[in-house]
């Protein structure tokens, strides 16, 4: 069991999961046209070439300063890659042949983070840093430095996503997009609302508490102050440079805090879009059922922590926050009150917006808020049972959406009982059709069969099941997810003859923060191909970066992200894991 998203991916990339292909290089792509940078981007995109996502240009990082601190660059573009490991010929006339059929976008962990809350666990992010602890690997995700700007990311990835307008390979207009889960970080209400209206535009204020001065662990309240913590405006005087810029080579960038609380106008997708259920969006901190008042009277109360006890034990403290987290988070802040000197808690400004919400109350949101379609996939049974699956075609294509999360607790997934029965007879009635199943988690990272902790007493369904069933239809085509924070694509193949590919895309909050667009086209030979292309978002290379407007900030975000001392960089995937074209039968004739 696990707080970090990080510890995830290294346990896939050890799985077997990234078997790369014999590959051959397409001869041609189409790039899509695209239209003005609307707004305020407008200067900047003056003599800059139009984005087609990582085809024409991707971004890696550069020389790194004395300390290792790397900027963001731009480099080459990559050209689709050729992957036949389900057994289907990449015929070579293909291309000349071949028919578009559909062009979507997958968005996946945007993580929108209300970085002051009091129910945030930064403080355990330390107890995996390199130094005298031996590290775990349970608590990395806790805290990142970039996280007070994943609101202007997701309106950055969002203009991006609108210039481009349709695939590079088929040219057909995106019909949709989907964001794959973790759309929120906490589950709470405030952020639950910020996603909701970044996707559909308008004003967003990504603030939360005070709306007068910054709140939290980044900023320079002296008697508070630690050093473990990057404070992007430096330590107050006669306190000691922040372990990031001591040792990381992290920079000073003054006014920063309040450029992230700036309200700004969010562009909005100029198509409509679905959403998919994820860990953050119903456990605390992506691991915790909300099952008690105390939870939520911290998540809204005025008392943070910000330093834990000294001596701490990390074993121990993962034990005690798995048994009851509930407890465990108010004896800490009995303690600390009644630590005299231990100054490792501070006043903040309650705020009843952070309450937290339900699987229910978060689908009522999507339809409180309005935006297309109406809910955004969710239906009038998601609302009236508090579930969060369902489905809906797309002309010959079938989009089936899972609830992948254990409302009993933890990182990892599994099924309900109802909806694997649900998901067996959809898919025995989808003859004729070629479908998609949409999820937050992965295959193999749903292997959660705790019950009773959050209520739920009912058996649950583990991956290996759930990928079975799928593999036993042949008119699955591809699984499309999140929750690992890195690109991969990892062939599922049938018994038989055949298979599905694992489309497994990285998130908005740690590098390299990139989309993915999916297109299907007909190849007329008894065979689809599967394009998918990587969309880096709007933001600048470091030399752009900055706290002028959201997408400099957005820019900013990225390069923090990219330095991220527990992050190592692993997000990116390989080139068979990112622009690639994916041959599988055609399960519709």
């Amino acid at each position: 069991m696990e707080l970090s998203r990080r510890d995830l991916v290294r346990r896939a990339l050890t799985a077997g999961g990234l078997a790369a292909a014999a590959i051959a290089v397409p001869g041609s792509l189409r790039a899509a046209v695209a239209g003005p940078a609307p707004g305020g981007a407008a200067a900047r995109a003056a003599g800059a070439p139009a984005p087609v996502g990582t085809l024409a240009r991707t971004l890696t990082t550069g020389t790194p300063n004395a300390k290792g601190y790397r900027p963001v660059v731009a480099a080459a573009g990559e050209a689709h890659v050729v992957r036949t490991e389900l057994g289907v010929a990449a015929a070579p006339g293909r291309a000349a042949a071949r028919a578009g059929l559909l062009s979507f976008v997958q968005l996946s962990d945007i993580h929108v983070i209300d970085a002051q809350s009091p129910l945030r666990l930064e403080w355990v992010d330390r107890l995996d840093d390199p130094g005298g602890l031996p590290a775990t690997g349970l608590f990395t995700s806790s805290y990142r430095p970039q996280e007070m700007l994943t609101g202007q990311v997701a309106d950055s990835m969002v203009r991006t996503v609108n210039r481009i307008g349709s695939g590079p390979v088929t040219g057909k207009p995106f019909a949709l997009a989907i964001q794959t889960g973790d759309n929120s970080d906490n589950s709470q209400a405030n952020e639950v609302r910020w996603n909701i209206n970044l996707l559909n535009g308008g004003r967003v204020r990504v603030d939360s508490g005070s709306l007068a001065r910054w709140e939290g662990v980044a900023d320079g309240d002296y008697l508070t102050y630690d050093a473990a913590y990057w404070h992007p405006d430096g330590n107050p005087l006669g306190r000691p440079v922040d372990r990031p810029r001591a040792k990381y080579g992290f920079p000073v960038v003054r006014g920063l805090l309040d450029a992230a609380r700036r309200p700004f106008t969010a562009e909005g997708l100029h198509m409509r879009w679905y959403s998919v259920f994820g860990n953050h969006d119903g456990l605390v901190q992506g691991n915790f059922p909300a099952t008690t008042l105390q939870l939520n009277a911290i998540a809204t109360g005025n008392l943070k922590i910000v330093s834990p006890p000294a001596g701490i034990n990390p074993a121990q403290l993962f034990e005690d926050l798995l048994a009851n987290p509930a407890a465990l988070l108010t004896g800490l802040l009995n303690n600390l009150l009644g630590g005299g000197l231990n100054l490792g808690i501070r006043f903040v400004s309650a705020d009843a917006e952070r309450r937290l919400l339900t699987r229910q109350e978060v689908v009522e949101q999507h339809f409180a808020l309005g935006g297309a379609p109406f809910g955004h996939g969710f239906t009038d049974v998601n609302r009236r049972e508090g579930t969060a699956y369902y489905s809906f075609d797309e002309g010959s294509f079938r989009f089936v959406v899972l609830d992948t999360v254990n409302p009993n607790g933890y990182a990892d997934g599994s099924l309900d009982p109802a909806q694997f029965a649900w998901l067996k007879n959809l898919l025995a009635s989808s003859q004729g059709k070629a479908v998609m199943v949409f999820s937050h988690h992965t295959s193999s990272t749903m292997g959660n069969p705790l019950v009773a902790t959050g209520g739920s007493l009912e058996q649950r369904v583990t991956g290996s099941a759930v990928l079975a069933e799928l593999l036993s239809h042949r008119e699955v085509i591809a699984w499309i997810n999140g929750h690992t924070h890195t690109n991969t694509v990892v062939p599922r193949p049938r018994t038989g003859g055949g298979g599905l590919w694992e489309i497994t895309t990285a998130s908005h909050i740690d590098w390299p923060q990139q989309a993915r667009i999916i297109e299907i086209a007909d190849n007329r030979d008894g065979s689809l191909s599967i394009f998918t292309t990587m969309i880096d978002h709007e933001g600048p290379v470091s030399a752009g970066a900055g706290t002028g407007d959201p997408i400099a900030l957005a820019g900013l975000s990225r390069e923090l992200a990219a330095n991220d001392w527990h992050a190592h960089g692993f997000g990116l995937g390989a080139a068979t894991d990112r622009n690639v074209e994916l041959l599988v039968a055609d399960p519709r004739s």
